[in-house]
């Protein structure tokens, strides 16, 4: 609205004929509205002592939600951004699911504030905006006409108030009204698209939409991860059941079938085949652990670190109590940034020892890996933090690096969440 009207062609456009007929239907159904909630309301208050009125209660505290479905769709005239219906879906069939859903949530309440404005205030609004910028300038356009016909070409009252009685003065007053028809038109359009922007942030604020959108975008990610997780564990399981064990299978024929080649030629081919393929194995287990370690799914965090601990190439001091398992989603990104750390570590730190702690408390799983190395790690010169930083983010965890020259190096990491099994 407000883009057309700066435009030269809004008076040709449809715009003014759409900003009268907003206003105008936002007359009718605010009289309808103010008709019906207070016909309902005194009704409802006076069988209300005989409880038969209290069923009418309920209907004026619902009567919102008719009121904004019909302003969401007389919006339409004026503004192309659709505005969404807020109401939840009830968990099930009937009316009783549906109306206990609308009268718990916000938006139902929300809607009949906005009914209440409406049929008390904001269609005589409308009423006085079409009165003074359409109606008044017609009927001072319409002057001369009304002269001729009414006023037997001698006098005529312009709005009630003034007399005319020369043809000149007629025809002056009728220019003047298609000046300010114009003028008007503009008014409408102004009055029009403020009147939707406020309705607009009564029942649909464009802040809602985004939180709104941004609440699906964080469930969808919460989503994305957890089917991201499934996968992972269900590629380590086909692996580990299918590959891992034929290679098992073929390492031990292998090996039988040595003990029974006398040595030569075809024994050096098959102890070659046997390493080979005891290399495939060690190496497939190897990415088995770090798509998804078994320990992680079967034991938990605690155990998946010390571990990882255990097979670290510098020595790690393991310091983690948990009283139950975490969310495998938060299980599995801490364990590998636990990994990735002590991979940093082995691989660039020159430390003689590291150390992992941590535990739960006041809903935050918080994991330390330190070492007492050269330090000087920074983020994003290739080390793979910006890669964890990423993975705990999508959790709506905090990680943070303490790595000052000299050492010693500090990585913290921080995860909100809830213990799943306090007694595993």
């Amino acid at each position: 609205m407000w883009q057309a009207m700066a435009t030269p062609g809004f008076l040709l456009s449809p715009w003014p004929w759409r900003s009268v007929a907003y206003l105008l239907t936002g007359v009718l159904s605010g009289v309808v509205a103010l008709v019906g909630i207070v016909g309902m309301a005194v009704v409802g208050g006076v069988l209300a002592i005989v409880l038969v009125g209290l069923p009418l209660l309920v209907v004026v505290a619902l009567t919102g939600i008719p009121v904004a479905w019909a302003e969401r769709h007389r919006l339409r005239l004026i503004d192309h951004d659709p505005v969404a219906d807020r109401h939840q879906v009830p968990a099930a069939k009937g009316l009783w699911p549906w109306l206990a859903t609308r009268l718990r949530e916000q938006t139902t309440w929300r809607e009949l504030g906005y009914a209440l404005v409406f049929a008390g205030l904001l269609w005589p609004v409308d009423a006085f905006a079409i009165t003074v910028g359409l109606l008044f300038p017609l009927a001072m356009i319409a002057t001369p006409l009304v002269m001729a016909t009414v006023g037997d070409g001698q006098e005529t009252k312009v709005l009630k108030v003034w007399m005319v009685t020369t043809w000149p003065t007629a025809f002056g007053i009728a220019v003047l009204g298609l000046v300010l028809l114009v003028l008007g038109s503009y008014a409408l359009g102004a009055a029009a698209g403020a009147r939707a922007e406020l309705t607009r942030l009564l029942i649909a604020p464009r802040e809602s939409d985004l939180g709104a959108k941004v609440v699906e975008l964080t469930r969808s990610r919460f989503r994305l991860v957890d089917a991201f997780e499934a996968e992972r564990r269900r590629i380590e399981r086909d692996l580990h059941d299918g590959a891992q064990q034929r290679l098992v299978a073929l390492t031990m024929t292998l090996g039988l079938a040595r003990l029974d080649v006398p040595p030569g030629p075809l024994a050096d081919q098959l102890a070659k085949a046997h390493a080979e393929a005891g290399k495939a194995l060690a190496e497939l287990r190897e990415l088995i652990h770090g798509i998804h370690p078994k320990v992680l799914a079967d034991y938990g965090l605690q155990a998946a670190v010390a571990d990882a601990a255990d097979r670290s190439a510098v020595p790690v001091d393991v310091d983690l109590e948990l009283s139950g398992r975490l969310p495998q989603a938060v299980e599995a990104a801490a364990y590998f940034v636990v990994c990735e750390a002590l991979a940093n570590i082995a691989k660039h730190s020159g430390a003689n020892s590291a150390e992992v702690a941590g535990g739960y408390r006041d809903g935050l799983l918080f994991l330390q890996v330190s070492d007492d190395g050269r330090g000087g790690a920074v983020a994003g010169t290739g080390s793979g933090l910006t890669g964890l930083a990423d993975r705990v983010s999508v959790l709506d965890g905090r990680l943070s690096l303490s790595s000052p020259p000299g050492g010693p190096t500090l990585l913290c990491v921080e995860f909100p969440c809830e213990l799943t099994d306090r007694s595993a």
